[in-house]
């Protein structure tokens, strides 16, 4: 039973299982721009962080490669979260309009902006193409190459929501959407893309099959019955085993494109920048140990941790690129 006195709108936020709790967009926006918040995900920023991660280290490692750093740099680094962050938001808005019909249906997602009434598909499609066009005028700041990458990725991101449909690897599709920064944040400072930047690539789509298989689990009774398709239920009980393939195929990938990236730095710098993966496995290593696909809280808890797995190279890129 609600209190009388609570408006509609809040009800409804507050009813969002995966937001997290406490968040600005519940306690400080205006109800009239919650709904569309929402459907940018502003309430659940991990994605923004799984979205831009792939570009900081793909930069770490262009500058460890050429061995040079700039000013251009900086607004690289702040341009990918600004476009990581609008990206994220409309690729969010795309997937819940493809999506009404469905989401309606799991326990999960029945309060989202458009299957609970807050936001219709017409206003949820002009702030898509609002959120679109000013990543668009981040994108331009970069040279031509890195915006014709930048361009092309709207087609991973315009497929994804229709993959669980017709494929049980829609993470596969997420994973291309999701890493494709990974290129350009490398083209944006060489100029063109390289093969380090491409075992990157693969090792961020390994990396999401990784989370985002665990984070399906919490939905897979809901999916069974309405006939939608994840790595999830295609798992089934071997879900442990097929993580611990992702967890060691992102690491040895990750490693790889270090190696690639600083194959002309010296050895000390090399061997910090290596050990960067390796830490990151061993985060990994504690998700796929505390994986219970029976306990939701936990599964969203492992899933949100992935923004400090994709954190902890960071440190060593950095230290590696000083030395």
């Amino acid at each position: 039973m609600t209190d009388a006195n609570q408006t509609p709108e809040v009800e409804i936020d507050d009813a969002v299982p995966d937001a997290t709790k406490g968040n600005w967009v519940d306690r400080f926006a205006p109800l009239c721009m919650r709904p569309f918040l929402k459907l940018s995900r502003v309430d659940r920023p991990i994605g923004t962080w799984l979205l831009l991660l792939p570009c900081w280290w793909s930069l770490a490692l262009a500058m460890l490669h050429t061995g040079r750093a700039g000013l251009f740099d900086l607004w690289i680094v702040i341009g990918c979260a600004i476009g990581a962050f609008l990206m994220r938001g409309a690729g969010c808005t795309w997937n819940d309009i493809t999506d009404r019909n469905i989401d309606g249906l799991v326990e999960r997602t029945a309060n989202r902006p458009i299957p609970s009434g807050q936001a219709g598909v017409r206003k949820a499609l002009a702030w898509m193409v609002l959120q679109t066009l000013l990543a668009l005028l981040i994108l331009l700041t970069f040279n031509l190459n890195a915006i014709l990458l930048g361009m092309l990725a709207m087609l991973p991101v315009t497929i994804y929501p229709f993959a669980k449909r017709f494929t049980w690897w829609p993470q596969v599709f997420l994973g291309l959407a999701f890493n494709w920064g990974s290129l350009l944040a490398w083209t944006a400072h060489t100029g063109s893309l390289g093969w380090p930047a491409v075992a990157l690539y693969l090792a961020g789509i390994s990396w999401t099959l990784f989370y985002d298989t665990i984070y399906a689990h919490q939905d897979v009774e809901d999916d069974a019955l309405i006939g939608v398709k994840s790595t999830a239920r295609l798992f089934g009980d071997a879900t442990p085993l097929w993580l611990t393939y992702f967890m060691v195929a992102t690491v040895i990938l990750l490693g790889l494109a270090v190696i690639l990236a600083g194959i002309n730095a010296n050895a000390l710098a090399l061997i910090i920048a290596i050990a960067g993966p390796l830490a990151m496995g061993w985060h990994l290593v504690w998700q796929q140990r505390g994986f219970d696909a029976h306990d939701g809280s936990k599964l969203l808890q492992l899933f949100r941790s992935n923004r400090d797995a994709g954190l902890i190279p960071m440190p060593f890129f950095a230290v590696a690129l000083l030395v």
